[in-house]
């Protein structure tokens, strides 16, 4: 079973969303039998790389709305981020241009730590204050989970890794994605949104079982019983 996810380092519901689809994969049956690809979304590519703006700031310009109802309403996330065990505090936050930081996702996935800087980068925007867009913190973040930190500076240097950015996002556009986080299940099976635990346990367990249907070997004369009787093979003969 592949899973991709299209999400965005500074989006909480991405943050939610996917520690629901972990914890699900806890009690699903099959969980060495399921591949998850990250793919890059970005909520704000016409941000300035580079700079960055407060987020109660930004988003209150941006929708309208007051810092300090923005703050509530953040404070209102956070509740549902550490009722899962997430850290969560945006007190220090900052709106950005994230494309630098996928490209280095894209990095660590060719050596299967894709989704897990995607969580450290999460973790650090959401919990610690992270500058999503300054490279010299994303170059510590991600040598912090293993990357080798003169290919990271090597990357963020160049364009390495746009191409693969801007195809996640036109292969969103094509499947017609316009906000995440979004689960792809194998190519055809769609979560959107931070679903809860329940139903992305209830999808895993419907795709499975879809993809993997139960084939009934030998012959359908062999003796059974049913809730109310036992029929012997080739006969009508039964036993209450």
């Amino acid at each position: 079973m592949k899973i991709e996810i299209w999400s965005d380092v500074a989006c909480p519901f991405c943050y939610i969303g996917e520690r629901h689809l972990d914890l699900a994969l806890e009690g699903f049956a099959h969980p060495d039998d399921v591949e998850i690809v990250p793919r890059s979304f970005e909520l704000d590519p016409s941000a300035t790389p580079g700079e960055h703006t407060p987020m109660a700031e930004a988003l209150a310009a941006k929708f309208g709305t007051t810092p300090a109802q923005v703050e509530a309403m953040q404070r209102g996330i956070g509740e549902k981020a550490q009722a899962v065990g997430l850290e969560f505090d945006t007190r220090k936050a900052s709106t950005t241009n994230t494309f630098d930081a996928h490209r280095l996702v894209h990095l660590a996935e060719q050596s299967g730590r894709g989704r897990e800087l995607m969580h450290a980068l999460m973790t650090g925007y959401f919990a610690h204050g992270l500058r999503a867009g300054d490279r010299d913190e994303l170059v510590r973040v991600a040598t912090e989970v293993g990357l080798d930190e003169s290919r990271v500076r090597e990357v963020l240097a160049g364009e390495e890794f746009a191409d693969a950015v801007r195809a996640d996002e036109a292969k969103a556009r094509a499947t017609g994605i316009t906000g995440v986080p979004f689960f792809l299940i194998d190519g055809k099976y769609a979560v959107s949104g931070a679903q809860p635990v329940e139903a992305f346990r209830s999808a895993l367990d419907e795709v499975w079982a879809k993809e993997h249907p139960v084939q009934v070997l030998g012959g359908d004369d062999a003796a059974v019983c049913t809730d109310d009787s036992c029929a012997l093979p080739g006969t009508s003969t039964t036993q209450a």
